[in-house]
């Protein structure tokens, strides 16, 4: 499952990301169009970010995520 990512960071071909409190670098080298700080990307296996997602249908699918964990948790 891809959890939304937003950049909060660019260097070149590198992105750092943020979802949940975590962050991590991720590669831009597959994405098919420019990004910039604030998009929200799906990120692939091995920190490849592969796909830009809609602002809205990410805060949709991160608000889902949330209540899928909090209710797991309790």
């Amino acid at each position: 499952m891809a959890i939304p990512s937003r950049i909060i960071a660019l260097d070149g071909e590198m992105a750092t990301v943020e979802a949940f409190g975590r962050t991590r670098t991720v590669s831009l080298m597959l994405m098919p169009e420019p990004v910039g700080i604030g998009d929200y990307l799906l990120i692939q296996a091995g920190n490849f970010a592969s796909e830009r997602v809609d602002h809205e249908r990410a805060l949709e699918t991160l608000a889902i995520l949330g209540e899928i964990v909090d209710h797991a948790e309790n």
